[in-house]
């Protein structure tokens, strides 16, 4: 038995709807995950989003970053930092919504502070703040730039002079004065004094000035002056084998030589000083004094002369003494020879300075051309 036309109409709308209802569930099913999916990923946006407070060099803004922790945010700024930069908390701390991260950028500064140069790194941005940050005190003080320059991130170069009392002793008085010279020349100019020609001071002109310092001022003259001085003549002994031994002969006289000498002679304060020599020049040379000396042999005996007592002549004339010299000046040695005598019997130099045996020995010859003449106090104890 077929089927009614009405029964396949019903059931042929079954099946439509049921289609219907598997489509609209197939749509509806990707939509709820959609939704799902970004109701999660908000929550996890707003999980890692931070609100925090960044201040560089004193300016201070305030950003969202989903940086995990400190070095993170100043990458993803862009702010490079040094070693001498200051950043707080540390680079490696940990980021937290509501922080505030402060970066101090230190500059370089060549500080050439009285005269002592050395760098230093600020994070003042101006010369005052530099000044102040480095407790400089600049009251009074010299300063290269103006205290409100600013400090760019390459630095720069300062020079401090800072005010210092000294004083100058000059004229018999004493000068006083506070002064951010650069040199001790340029304080003596602020003292109102003045150097003159050789004058100085009793430190380098420019060299710095120090606190507390006394400097005396050095008024000086000075002049040149030459003298011609002597220069001694040497001796040059030579062996002569003709005349006896004990024989001295000068067979050149000795002359001194001439040098010309230029000294510097300064007055410092009244007072002379030592004079300096500052030049020289010889302008006669020494010509040197030649001695013989007697290498020939003397006679053991004169014959004629001998047996005598002339060792009581010797005494009764000079006391025995071979070097004596008689109050006129005249006559020496233990015979008392006068030079022309002691000459014309072959003595050479004076007769005090030959050896005694040497005067006996022409004592001897004299004897046997004159006998006991020479000696008309003292001859007749030859005898005896």
């Amino acid at each position: 038995m077929s089927p009614s036309p009405s029964s396949h109409r019903a059931a042929h709308g079954r099946r439509r709807r049921a289609s219907r209802r598997s489509e609209t569930l197939r749509r509806l099913v990707p939509r709820a995950l959609v939704v799902a999916f970004l109701a999660g990923g908000t929550t996890a946006f707003i999980a890692h989003d931070k609100a925090v407070r960044l201040t560089v060099d004193g300016k201070p803004r305030t950003l969202h970053t989903f940086a995990h922790g400190v070095e993170d945010l100043l990458a993803e700024e862009e702010l490079p930092v040094g070693p001498h930069d200051i950043v707080a908390p540390a680079p490696g701390d940990v980021l937290h919504s509501g922080d505030e991260v402060v970066v101090r950028h230190r500059r370089p500064v060549v500080l050439t502070l009285d005269g002592q140069q050395q760098r230093v790194w600020t994070s003042a941005e101006t010369v005052d703040g530099a000044l102040h940050q480095l407790g400089v005190r600049a009251e009074g003080a010299y300063l290269s730039s103006s205290r409100s320059r600013r400090i760019e991130r390459h630095g720069l170069e300062l020079a401090v002079r800072t005010e210092r009392s000294v004083a100058f002793l000059a004229d018999g008085r004493e000068h006083r004065l506070r002064t951010n010279a650069a040199t001790v020349r340029e304080a003596l100019a602020q003292a109102g004094l003045a150097l003159h020609g050789e004058d100085t001071t009793s430190v380098p002109p420019d060299s710095f000035p120090r606190e507390g310092q006394s400097i005396s001022v050095l008024r000086i003259t000075g002049r040149k002056e030459v003298r011609e001085e002597p220069i001694p003549f040497r001796t040059v002994t030579r062996h002569d084998p003709t005349l006896a031994r004990g024989t001295e002969s000068v067979v050149q006289q000795g002359r001194p030589g001439v040098r010309r000498v230029t000294y510097r002679l300064r007055t410092v304060n009244g007072v002379r000083q030592k004079p300096r020599r500052t030049a020289a020049e010889v302008v006669r040379r020494p010509r040197p004094q030649i001695v013989h000396l007697g290498t020939r042999p003397l006679p053991d005996t004169v014959a004629g002369a001998e047996n005598l007592a002339w060792d009581d002549l010797a005494r009764c004339e000079a006391g025995g003494r071979p070097d004596a010299v008689d109050a006129s000046g005249n006559y020496g040695g233990l015979y008392q020879f006068d030079v022309g005598t002691w000459h014309a019997l072959g003595g050479s130099g004076r007769p005090q300075d030959a050896p005694a045996d040497e005067q006996t020995y022409r004592a001897k010859k004299l004897y046997l051309t004159r006998g006991a003449s020479p000696w008309p106090v003292c001859g007749h104890r030859l005898h005896g």
